[in-house]
């Protein structure tokens, strides 16, 4: 008979990372317990006559942004895939409002974070990144932040958080209180509650491609359109398949635009796609802002001229329906840029000729003031 040889009695390991893990995935589910789920805002236009229109408002959550859900996201999936670790210093690539949540749970866990941003950023954010204790590291143009961010992770054995490439995965598109789910629940009860759109812009391309996903997923007739902006490789990308397309000039509505497709946009959930120009972004977050009584930012700006676009396009064909669109964050992140006449002079932007036709469409519903856009 063969004697096999067991391995001696030894002490188990004491396994306290995992105790950290779980006290640290606590933390995280505590605060999105705390979080009530954001509103779904129904402002009335005059002129859209058949179109009821919902924006869910994302700048409501601690850190006043969308890109709340998202870190929340990176951090659990960096955790439960044994990345992010006590102690463990993380970095990120971002333009600001991304940077800033993922700030804040850095702090909720006690952890190092450093965030690689163009200098362009607003000064707004980098103070609320400070504010929670992270760290700005500063590049000149855009497309370097990917290399930096790689580069100081590398260098502290920390972890790239890289919301670029996991955004798509980190949230679970199915549901699990998602922001489609949340979104699908909160119409249950209106007059249309199955939109006819979600319109969606594009910055790392998780939201839509979460969106979009869900849409399939749950055998829903809405259909997905994402509004892109100039200076972006998404637009070009997706009318020529091409996922190697590039943008050499940065986007000047911050979040949203990028200078190469990431990995997190997934054309395949999209149904349509629009570009926008700059100016008209930033006249629709002005005119939207008056009509709420506070200020939103340019992003939202890019999403309501989108859903605006839409709505043109259903009411020429005789169509009804609601649409739904986003409210990313604060416009108070602007104030020394979009809401500033003077920056705006500087940067060659002219908004008047699209605020005025977008206030006339709201008022009138004259689907031709869109197609003159």
């Amino acid at each position: 008979m063969t004697k096999t040889c067991c391995p001696p009695i030894t002490p188990l390991p004491p396994c306290e990372d995992r105790a950290w893990t779980r006290k640290a995935i606590a933390l995280l589910r505590g605060d999105a317990r705390r979080s009530a789920d954001t509103h779904l805002v129904k402002p009335v236009f005059r002129g859209l006559t058949g179109i009821s229109i919902y924006l869910k408002d994302e700048s409501t959550h601690p850190t006043g942004s969308l890109k709340h859900r998202l870190a929340r996201s990176l951090f659990l999936y960096g955790i439960c895939n044994g990345n992010i670790r006590q102690g463990t210093t993380l970095v990120e690539a971002s333009s600001g409002s991304t940077a800033v949540s993922e700030a804040y749970f850095a702090h909720l866990l006690g952890l190092p974070f450093i965030a690689v941003m163009p200098r362009s950023t607003s000064q707004q954010k980098i103070h609320a990144i400070e504010h929670f204790g992270g760290r700005c590291h500063f590049v000149d143009k855009p497309s370097e932040v990917y290399v930096a961010a790689a580069h100081l992770a590398a260098e502290s054995s920390g972890h790239y958080l890289d919301q670029f490439t996991y955004a798509e995965r980190a949230t679970d598109w199915r549901g699990n209180n998602n922001i489609a789910e949340s979104i699908f629940d909160q119409m249950e009860g209106e007059p249309d509650p199955e939109p006819e759109w979600v319109v969606m812009s594009a910055g790392t391309g998780g939201t839509s491609a979460t969106i979009g996903r869900y849409i399939r997923y749950h055998n829903k007739a809405t259909r997905l359109c994402v509004v892109d902006v100039e200076h972006s490789a998404f637009y070009a990308s997706y009318v020529s398949g091409d996922r190697n397309a590039t943008c050499t000039t940065p986007s000047r509505i911050e979040g949203i635009g990028r200078p190469r497709v990431e990995p997190s946009f997934i054309p395949g959930v999209v149904d349509h796609m629009i570009k926008i120009p700059d100016a008209a972004s930033l006249a629709a977050m002005h005119v939207l802002s008056q009509r709420l009584f506070r200020r939103v930012g340019g992003s939202t700006g890019t999403n309501f001229y989108g859903l605006c676009w839409v709505a043109a396009s259903m009411m020429a064909e005789g169509r009804t329906g609601s649409l739904v669109s986003l409210i990313c964050d604060s416009g108070e992140r602007y104030a020394g840029t979009y809401y500033d006449p003077d920056w705006l002079t500087r940067s060659g932007i002219d908004i008047q000729p699209y605020k005025e036709r977008l206030e006339a469409f709201l008022e009138t519903g004259d689907p031709r003031l869109m197609d003159a856009a």
